[in-house]
């Protein structure tokens, strides 16, 4: 241990710049894996708020972002004289393309009635609309475009007043706006229209008992717990393959940044090890002085990560709200164990030269 500590500090300079390279790596991992956990949340905030255990969609549609769902007329009918239903609340959700101060922007309108539920859960300003005329807004696309309560916005071709400012609503893919279900229907030319229904299961029954008993013709039933899986399975089809080569590229460069460090001070100290060596000493008891090296400098560099992870985070929030950080405990442990990867790794090549390090060489 003693012998570890002197190489390492015999240059800080190296040792400082090892652990900021260490620690990088380890913010990079932490802040990739956060922001994927984000999206991952961001992606159910709508159906975590909405009512009801049981959603009743268009045969064969499985997702709430990336679908299109139309149900058949008299869904809602059918679905309130099921037994076991307590309570059916309808939305109509449509995509569309928002012209807000020359930008486009995503949005996905969800008509609801107020009375019934499906609408915000919080609101940071203002009302729910009590009139085809009027909208809730997400607050950060309002914020990014200085909109106000009181300010008069163009969706789908028909002018509306903004009322409301809701919290919690910004999307990966855009934002949540929020209209009374008539307003939503007139604007896609399509009185009774609906998209998905809502079941709140009577008391005693199970979700999984309602879905079996929901039968409508041109409809399906889908447990809320498995359209949010839908929708994260989608997700993981576009981030999870890029986040992963990332993450695993910033292991490497901890690795190398480790190696590098154990490695040269290895080799600047070959004869003192050699000398070492010669007085008895073993191969493995020069194993655990390279790999204490290596583990001080994985481990500072590891706690040093965490603190930037966090701090980097809570900066990019602040810049741009609707793309989430969220670093958690377990996400913590694998940024450790990493680390610790990254130690044991770097060790290899060092601890390899030195099994092989003769002791008369150290004397010639």
């Amino acid at each position: 241990m003693l012998l570890a500590a002197r190489n390492l500090a015999r240059d800080r300079v190296r040792l400082a710049l090892s652990v900021i390279g260490v620690a990088l790596s380890v913010m990079l991992i932490l802040l990739l894996g956060g922001y994927r956990a984000g999206i991952y949340r961001q992606t159910a905030t709508y159906l975590d708020h909405a009512p009801g255990s049981v959603v009743v969609t268009e045969r064969g549609v499985r997702d709430f972002l990336a679908t299109t769902s139309v149900l058949p007329a008299g869904a809602t009918s059918a679905a309130a004289t099921t037994p076991g239903v307590a309570r059916v609340v309808p939305i109509l959700s449509q995509s569309a393309i928002l012209e807000l101060h020359g930008r486009k922007e995503l949005a996905q309108i969800v008509g609801y009635d107020p009375g019934l539920g499906g609408g915000p859960w919080s609101l940071a300003a203002g009302r729910e609309p009590t009139d085809d005329g009027e909208v809730v807004l997400d607050r950060v696309m309002a914020g990014e475009h200085g909109l106000h309560v009181g300010d008069r916005i163009t969706v789908l071709d028909r002018e509306l007043t903004v009322v409301g400012l809701a919290n919690d609503s910004a999307l990966w893919i855009g934002s949540l706006v929020f209209a009374r279900l008539s307003t939503v229907q007139s604007m896609v030319r399509s009185p009774g229209a609906e998209s998905f229904l809502f079941l709140t299961p009577a008391q005693g029954i199970s979700a999984e008992e309602l879905r079996a008993h929901v039968s409508i013709p041109g409809a399906d039933a889908v447990l809320k717990e498995d359209m949010i899986a839908a929708d994260q399975r989608l997700l993981a089809r576009v981030y999870d393959a890029a986040i992963g080569l990332m993450s695993a590229i910033a292991f490497l460069i901890g690795v190398l940044v480790v190696g590098l460090l154990v490695y040269t001070a290895t080799l600047e100290r070959r004869r003192e090890y050699g000398v070492v060596k010669a007085i008895g000493a073993g191969n493995r008891a020069l194993y655990r002085i390279v790999g204490v090296q290596a583990l001080v400098v994985g481990t500072a560099g590891a706690l040093l990560g965490v603190g930037l992870a966090f701090g980097a985070g809570w900066a990019l929030v602040q810049w741009r709200p609707q793309f989430p950080v969220s670093i958690d405990p377990p996400a913590i442990a694998m940024a450790l164990l990493a680390s610790v990867g990254m130690a044991l790794f770097a060790a290899l090549v060092p601890a390899t030269a030195l099994g092989r390090l003769a002791p008369a060489e150290v004397f010639r």
